[in-house]
């Protein structure tokens, strides 16, 4: 499996999809610091208008994979695909 780019841009609130945390957060500098610069998914700050973050995602998404609604971006990051294993 392949990494995917996630560039989140923030919306009118400032906001955006974590995928470490899991959660919808306000991209203030106690985020980027406490949270973004020590994550190991970290791709830099989309130019100043989010963030951008490198990981493994199981949906069928474009790469890169632009994010400009962090509610809708957690709630399809919580759906999960099971797999019947293979005989």
């Amino acid at each position: 499996m392949a990494q995917v780019l996630h560039i989140n841009i923030a919306d009118t609130a400032g906001c955006v999809y974590c995928c470490l945390r899991n959660k919808v957060v306000q991209l203030d500098q106690e985020q980027k610091e406490n949270y973004c610069q020590g994550c190991g998914m970290f791709a830099g700050f989309a130019d100043g208008l989010g963030v951008e973050c490198l990981w493994i995602d199981m949906r069928p998404v474009n790469n890169p994979h632009v994010v400009t609604e962090p509610l809708k971006e957690f709630t399809s990051n919580q759906l999960k695909q099971i797999y019947k294993p293979k005989p």
